[in-house]
């Protein structure tokens, strides 16, 4: 599996890229700015940063990215259940809803995403 690890930062970042589908580094650097409160020369830094290891490209001063949104995220995902929870997803859900409530309909969307996952 590749590995998408990144910071929150980072991951902030992606998401102006993601959510303008290919930007000019100009256009980028104003919503850095406006979004992250980052200096230009930050944006350019991280621009760099994040092209080396391969989530975007630069090429004639527009800024696409390389991966999806949702592999970052699945990736992220993962690594918390693994890493926090001992790999266990019930644990995690446990502790993710430990002060949630649900409403009859997220609890039914939850059982039929279960289902559709469930061995037969």
């Amino acid at each position: 599996m590749y590995d998408y690890k990144m910071t929150e930062s980072e991951y902030r970042f992606m998401k102006i890229i993601w959510e303008n589908n290919s930007i000019s580094s100009s256009a980028l650097v104003e919503q850095c700015k406006a979004v992250l409160d980052w200096k230009k020369s930050t944006t350019y830094t991280i621009i760099k940063r994040m092209a080396e290891k391969g989530f975007l490209k630069n090429e004639n001063g527009t800024v696409t990215a390389l991966v999806k949104r949702e592999q970052v995220e699945k990736y992220q995902s993962h690594r918390i259940v693994n890493n926090t929870f001992d790999g266990s997803l019930p644990k995690f859900i446990a502790a993710f809803m430990e002060d949630k409530k649900l409403t009859k309909e997220q609890a039914e969307q939850l059982k039929q995403l279960i289902d559709s996952y469930s061995e037969k």
